[in-house]
């Protein structure tokens, strides 16, 4: 059985390292989101891809779920003493990650590539895919039609903008990985983790042909929304300013026609029916997935179901 996962940071990144200590790197693969890739004080930062490495290598700092655990920040300190940007935080091992990256990147280096080299170093050997060597960068729109990049929305700004839509910037010219797409073509399965559909799955199901190979296979969500708000991040306030109640079943409908099964919390049982109605299958459980213990259950239970339709 083979399962590839689509992945955005926190959420994705804990589901991800469930399925690790469960299954071989021939058996679980993640593609991971760079829409949310930009440059910042010189060097290319990779948030999703980071955190998912860090989780699924066991070295993310367990309270913010991102960075590493145990990091300084004496270099960002003396950035600030220096009157430097500070509102993206990194801290000093972190750092080390993003100049090998970039002196790299500058090197013409794929992506995939320094990525892959990178969890090797961390021994981490299952396949952490970016969904492109390509810039494709998430901008969101907001009021007076102004457009800002993701991680001035998401960390800078702090979710505060009204948002009315995204934009990601050059994926039509773009092209996802031989990787990525050799990886969904070859699985059993796909997950979709408990990431924010808008701007952590959407970026993977914007090019051509991924959609088509996806639905050729068992699907399954993990709903991202536990009693009307998200899980982590910004996810409940953008459906609310879409004009879209934060429930499992506007997940089912955010991916209409992709979807064979998705995972609910137990609290938001009263979506059973109506989910099941619109012709998802429903599955019941415990979806917070706190500590490694929680990640390895729900995981198990996945795999399980996937066995039964396999």
């Amino acid at each position: 059985m083979k399962i590839t996962a689509l992945a955005g940071g926190v959420g994705g990144a804990k589901l991800a390292q469930g399925f690790k200590e469960i299954l071989s790197p021939k058996e679980f693969s993640v593609v991971v989101n760079t829409g949310d890739d930009f440059w910042h004080l010189g060097l290319y930062i990779c948030p999703d891809l980071d955190t998912v490495v860090y989780t699924m290598a066991g070295i993310a700092d367990p309270h913010t779920g991102w960075g590493i655990n145990s990091d300084s920040f004496e270099t960002l300190q003396e950035i600030a003493n220096l009157g430097g940007p500070t509102w993206f935080k990194l801290g000093n091992k972190d750092i080390a990650t993003h100049l090998e990256r970039t002196r790299r990147i500058r090197l013409g280096e794929r992506l995939t590539k320094i990525i892959t080299d990178q969890s090797h170093m961390r021994r981490l050997n299952h396949p952490v895919l970016p969904m492109t060597d390509d810039y494709v960068h998430t901008y969101v729109q907001i009021e007076n039609d102004e457009e800002i990049p993701f991680q001035e929305y998401f960390v800078k700004l702090k979710c505060t903008p009204k948002v009315k839509g995204f934009r990601f910037n050059n994926i039509e010219r773009a092209l996802p990985t031989e990787e990525a797409v050799e990886s969904l073509l070859d699985c059993d399965a796909v997950v979709i983790c408990p990431s924010n559909p808008y701007v952590s799955i959407d970026p993977i199901l914007a090019f051509e042909g991924i959609r088509e190979i996806i639905t050729e296979k068992i699907t399954i969500s993990v709903s991202p929304i536990i009693q009307g708000k998200a899980i982590k991040g910004p996810l409940g306030k953008m459906f609310l300013e879409a004009g879209i109640e934060p429930n499992p079943l506007s997940i089912t409908k955010h991916y209409q026609n992709l979807l064979d099964i998705i995972f609910i919390d137990e609290k938001d049982r009263m979506f059973y029916e109506p989910i099941h109605q619109s012709g998802i299958i429903p599955v019941v459980t415990d979806i917070l997935i706190p500590d490694l213990k929680n990640r390895i259950r729900l995981a198990s239970e996945i795999i399980e179901i996937i066995k039964l339709r396999i």
